[in-house]
């Protein structure tokens, strides 16, 4: 029988946010957008989808007078990925 996968991740945009800060652990929102090739305001908004289910901390701040935004995984974004990850793989899975 299929797991059910996490409608959460199951977006490409926000599968790539969780994937890439999977690997860095953390990414400021232009690296992110650049990676993604997504427009500034779809980013931000995909990526306060993430904050809200508890995926990711946002962190604002001023680096050299201009505002940065730092999206960091939590251990609850990265256990929610693992599952995403093992549910998605008893799709592919042959017996």
């Amino acid at each position: 029988m299929f797991k059910s996968l996490d409608p959460i991740l199951h977006t490409p945009l926000r599968l790539a946010v969780v994937s890439l800060l999977i690997q860095e652990k953390e990414a400021e929102f232009t690296i992110l957008r650049e990676k993604t090739n997504a427009t500034a305001g779809n980013l931000s908004v995909q990526i306060n989808k993430l904050k809200d289910a508890g995926y990711i901390d946002i962190v604002k701040q001023f680096r050299d007078n201009y505002p940065q935004t730092i999206c960091r995984i939590t251990a609850t974004g990265e256990k929610a990925f693992r599952e995403y990850v093992k549910n998605l793989q008893s799709y592919i899975k042959t017996r």
